[in-house]
């Protein structure tokens, strides 16, 4: 079986420890503690995959930032052949609190210019999407500084927990499939 696991972010260095690339820090890790290939430069992405128990997972991390996400996403699911079914978004989510965990097969984009654009190129919210909590301490009006800034000290000290957990998740979407990832590791 195979599985597009889809990470967002921005490219470029002044993004890597930022909130809104928490996708892409989840896919780093998940290649390396799972003997991943070495992300290579793809079409629209960034390309590594991972075998896990009998599954293929393409890890892309898109080259087109974060609002143009769908272009890539659409690319790799129809090079791949494969249907939304096998996709996993992983995405930051600012209404959740920082490392909490929300997986869903399907919903809005919630004003997130990533999965709208997903949705707008793949024709539908109808695609699994694990949404990591990078918290909501902004003043409003600023959420595009926040998400763009680096992760606090704090949270720092409890990003790799967070991303393990994550990885987890993805990992069991993979193999037990999303309805029971949802109850494990959602809540």
């Amino acid at each position: 079986m195979k599985y597009l696991i889809a990470g967002l972010g921005n490219i470029g260095a002044e993004y890597e420890l930022t909130r809104h690339n928490i996708g892409f820090l989840v896919l780093d890790r998940l290649a390396d503690v799972h003997g991943g290939t070495k992300f290579d430069q793809g079409r629209h992405a960034f390309v590594s995959e991972v075998n896990y128990k009998g599954r293929t997972l393409y890890l892309i991390k898109p080259t087109t930032y974060m609002n143009l996400s769908g272009k890539a996403v659409n690319y790799w699911l129809q090079e791949l052949k494969l249907t939304k079914s096998n996709l996993l978004v992983v995405t930051d989510d600012i209404a959740l609190p920082f490392g909490k965990l929300r997986m869903r097969k399907k919903g809005s984009a919630g004003g997130h210019n990533g999965l709208k654009n997903i949705e707008d190129l793949t024709g539908g919210q109808d695609y699994t999407r694990l949404r990591f909590g990078v918290g909501d301490a902004f003043h409003k009006g600023s959420q595009a500084d926040y998400v763009l800034s680096p992760f606090a000290k704090k949270e720092m000290d409890d990003l790799v927990l967070a991303m393990d957990r994550a990885i987890d998740a993805v990992l069991a979407f993979c193999t037990i499939g999303a309805d029971r990832a949802m109850s494990q590791y959602n809540g």
